[in-house]
């Protein structure tokens, strides 16, 4: 079965071999997710088939990665898979697959 792996600043925030892959993301469970990096940002956005989507903000070594991992809580019917699954920004987050 395939690994995900999740890396910031090279630490590991999330790793499973139960993920969804939605639109080019890889959409971490919320149990393997290291919560201890993890804050809440204030951030929201709107997705027309998935729903209104919350974020957070990621503190790695002293440093503070804005709004890098997202998930939807309240996800409309066709998102249900992903309900409370996180996904992270690329341009932060390094993402592997094997």
């Amino acid at each position: 079965m395939p690994k995900a792996t999740a890396k910031a600043d090279g630490v590991v925030v999330a790793e499973t071999d139960n993920f969804e892959f939605v639109e080019g993301n890889v959409y971490f469970p919320p149990s393997s997710v290291k919560r201890e990096y993890f804050n809440d940002s204030s951030l929201h956005t709107k997705c027309p088939w998935k729903g209104q989507s919350s974020y957070y903000n990621l503190n790695i070594n002293g440093k503070s990665l804005k709004d890098a991992a997202w998930y939807y809580p309240e996800p409309f019917e066709k998102a249900t898979h992903i309900k409370d699954h996180v996904a992270f920004d690329k341009r932060q987050v390094e993402i592997t697959k094997s």
